[in-house]
C-alpha cells in the first residue's frame, strides 16, 4: 500500500509540474503575439527594380499611318530625365526622328529643326526652322498632320494645352500654300 502512495504521490507530482509547464509556455506564447502584432513586417519584393527601370514612363508620340493618312499614336518608353530640361524640344525631335513601328513615319518636314520650345501659361511656343514650311507637302490634310503631330503630342503633358508656330523667330507665317496659317494656338485635334 506504502507503494501505491509513493506511485500517487509521484504521478500527481509529475501531472502538478506538467500543468505548470503548460500555463508557463501557454503564458508565454500569448506575451510573444502580442509583441509580434505591434512590430512593423516589411514586405521584400521578389524582384528588384533597377534605378533605370525606376525612371522610365510611357509617351504617346503621333505619327502618320502610311496607309490611311491619319494620325496615330504610338506609345513609347523613355527616360524620365529626357523630360527635365527641355521636355518639349525633346519630344519633337522624337517625331522629327520617327516612329519605330514601319506602318508608320513622321509627318514633320524632313531637315526640321527646333530653334527653341517654350513655355508660357499652358501654351508652347515651337521656334522651328525655316525647313518646316519650305519642305511641307502641299495640301491641307498633309499640313493639318504635320501641325497635329506636334500638337497632339505636347497636349500630352498636363501643362500644355495648345501649341503656338514660330518660324525662325517669326510668328503669322504660312505653309508655302496659305491653306494654314500659324497666326493662331493650335489645341488638340480630337
Amino acid at each position: 500500500m506504502k507503494n501505491k502512495k509513493l506511485l500517487f504521490a509521484i504521478v500527481t507530482s509529475i501531472l502538478v509540474i506538467l500543468i505548470i509547464i503548460g500555463i508557463i509556455f501557454f503564458m508565454h506564447n500569448s506575451n510573444s503575439d502580442e509583441n509580434t502584432s505591434n512590430q512593423i513586417i516589411e514586405y521584400t519584393p521578389q524582384e528588384e527594380f533597377s534605378d533605370d527601370e525606376i525612371r522610365k514612363t510611357i509617351i504617346s508620340l503621333y505619327f502618320k499611318n502610311i496607309e490611311t493618312n491619319s494620325l496615330i499614336a504610338e506609345a513609347k518608353c523613355i527616360d524620365v530625365k529626357n523630360l527635365y530640361e527641355e521636355p518639349y524640344t525633346y519630344l519633337i525631335n522624337l517625331l522629327i526622328e520617327g516612329p519605330e513601328s514601319e506602318k508608320l513615319e513622321s509627318a514633320i518636314p524632313e531637315g526640321t529643326k527646333v530653334n527653341s520650345c517654350t513655355l508660357k501659361g499652358n501654351i508652347v511656343y515651337a521656334d522651328l526652322s525655316k525647313e518646316f514650311i519650305d519642305n511641307a507637302p502641299a495640301g491641307i490634310e498633309e499640313e493639318s498632320n504635320i501641325i497635329y503631330s506636334i500638337v497632339n503630342t505636347l497636349t500630352e503633358l498636363n501643362e500644355v494645352s495648345g501649341v503656338k508656330f514660330l518660324i525662325n523667330g517669326e510668328e503669322n507665317l504660312k505653309f508655302k500654300d496659305g491653306k494654314i496659317s500659324f497666326n493662331e494656338i493650335f489645341k488638340k485635334n480630337d
